[in-house]
């Protein structure tokens, strides 16, 4: 898989304390096909990649919670540099809600707040 253009939404991404409930929401609605990722970001962790029908390759996640993360639907931006994009989201008058870099799991990324308070995230491909 290539990787996005820098500055384009890249991916999205549904958290819920309820996967299975959004699995059988979001597949009867719009036909999506879940896979459990086999490496998961960490021990244990609920992350199934999301495909749709008439696109090539995984577009998103859903992530199950277990009510211990807020449940969120967001968009997330792949980007060349994610702490100076954290740097230039606050320097905008935005907020980094939470960061991972140096990420052995997978790639670096944010959530981010923008001055609404809207919550989005952000990735930079792994090297």
């Amino acid at each position: 898989m290539s990787t996005p253009p820098f500055n384009t939404v890249a991916w999205f991404e549904i958290a819920t304390d309820d996967p299975e409930g959004a699995q059988r929401f979001y597949g009867e609605l719009f036909g999506w096909s879940f896979e459990t990722d086999k490496e998961p970001a960490g021990e244990g962790m609920d992350y199934r990649m999301i495909t749709y029908p008439g696109v090539e390759g995984v577009k998103g996640g859903l992530y199950g919670t277990k009510g211990e993360f807020p449940g969120h639907g967001i968009f997330t931006v792949v980007v060349a540099d994610v702490a100076a994009t954290c740097e230039e989201v606050e320097r905008l008058g935005g907020k980094t809600q939470f960061k991972m870099i140096g990420n052995a799991q997978g790639p670096d990324f944010a959530y981010l707040r923008d001055t609404s308070g809207n919550l989005f995230g952000i990735f930079a491909p792994s090297a």
